[in-house]
């Protein structure tokens, strides 16, 4: 359980978990950290996330106005029936290009835009819900939740989640084997 010390923070979480089972449908956006999502449930099941059983519990209760997933394009056959599948399920699949440098090392991750969109989303969205285990949304979700008022749902391996984004979400919710393939 997250030891809230600032009393309004604590009074507003409190109040959105009053509002949230109150209302039987809530304006919901989705964001998807694809990269993160497939290597920790990967590493830690050697499974893959079914993210359309996924879609059909957030959809049995919440009306989806945004749901993106963010994910590396390789280019290879193989991924891009993967982002076919997630566009039929529903969701606006957003690439960005895979670099590899010299160096050998890649980069191809999408913090800044996931960031961006979510902000963008806070104003017709009473319910954000992210998938990832990546410590830097931390400070996103805090923000969101303080200073917009929104639930922030967050969806996440247990075990490879950062603690900082498990306690800054309204609720956490550890991605178990009944939403894997």
């Amino acid at each position: 359980m997250l030891l809230i010390k600032n009393p309004s923070i604590k009074r507003a979480r409190f109040l959105q978990d009053k509002f949230e089972h109150k209302l039987a449908v809530m304006k919901t956006a989705i964001f998807v950290d694809v990269q993160n999502i497939y290597y920790t449930t990967r590493d830690t099941f050697k499974r893959s996330f079914n993210y359309k059983r996924f879609w059909n519990q957030i959809e049995s209760n919440n009306e989806i106005i945004i749901a993106n997933a963010y994910a590396v394009d390789k280019g290879d056959e193989k991924q891009k029936k993967f982002q076919y599948a997630l566009q039929t399920i529903g969701f606006n699949v957003k690439l960005k290009p895979y670099i590899s440098r010299v160096d050998g090392s890649a980069k191809g991750d999408w913090d800044v835009g996931i960031t961006i969109d979510i902000l963008d989303s806070v104003e017709k969205a009473e319910k954000i819900v992210l998938l990832s285990g990546d410590g830097d949304f931390d400070l996103l979700l805090q923000k969101v939740i303080d200073e917009y008022g929104c639930i922030v749902h967050l969806y996440g391996v247990k075990e490879l989640t950062a603690n900082s984004l498990i306690e800054s979400a309204s609720k956490f919710f550890p991605i178990s084997k009944n939403f894997l393939i």
